[in-house]
């Protein structure tokens, strides 16, 4: 069903309809990821170094994307038969607070205790890992392209980071971030473009290094 819906359903749009499912959630997630892909490119792209571009694509590109449909396949699945056919108002959890839709899903599962504990630390590591790697790369960023940048800058990138989120997350909650996210993802998608044919030049420069190193052989 999804992939022969695929095709309509990317070019689909609200335009005409009363509704702002589109606007709420499909917009945000492709400002969200569009936000993210500064930090983690640059993280990804020195952890990959010496790897060929095909090795590249299929580790950041076609692994992730399998286990995330593996995983909305599970839980999402899961979640659609806990509320459409035992009736557990999975609906009314996410309305109330989204952050604990996974927490709510697992309490209808058997050893829901250790499945929820197993989630924290999931999400412990997940937000450990990502404000990392983004403080590693603002650290660069703002150090003029050194990659070993002071601890302590690094350790100020990360209050930084937790402070802001705090702020946002008191002052307006997850509505708050989703209107900064797509405010600074707009801007890093204009940035995104130039970043691709950059990346185009780069490797014709590189394949004319290579052919102009053979023929001096």
């Amino acid at each position: 069903m999804y992939t022969s819906q695929l095709i309509e359903l990317s070019f689909w749009t609200e335009a005409y309809e009363n509704s702002d499912w589109q606007k709420s959630w499909t917009i945000f997630y492709w400002a969200w990821w569009i936000s993210w892909s500064p930090f983690v490119g640059m993280f990804i792209a020195r952890i990959s170094k010496g790897r060929t571009i095909r090795e590249f694509l299929l580790c950041v590109l076609l692994v992730p994307t399998i286990l995330t449909f593996i995983w909305l396949t599970v839980f999402g699945n899961t979640a659609l038969y806990q509320e459409m056919v035992q009736g557990h108002g999975i609906v009314n959890a996410v309305n109330e607070n989204v952050a604990v839709a996974l927490f709510v899903v697992l309490q209808n599962l058997p050893l829901s205790f250790f499945t929820s504990l197993l989630g924290i630390l999931l999400v412990i590591t997940f937000f450990v890992s990502s404000s990392d790697s983004a403080s590693l790369v603002i650290d660069i960023i703002t150090a003029g392209g050194n990659t070993n940048p002071p601890t302590i800058q690094r350790i100020f990138w990360a209050v930084t980071e937790g402070v802001v989120a705090i702020v946002l997350l008191v002052g307006g909650g997850l509505i708050a971030l989703q209107t900064v996210s797509i405010t600074t993802g707009l801007f890093f998608a204009i940035i995104l473009l130039f970043m691709c044919i950059s990346l185009q030049k780069g490797l014709r420069e590189e394949i004319l290094d290579i052919e102009r190193n053979n023929n001096i052989k």
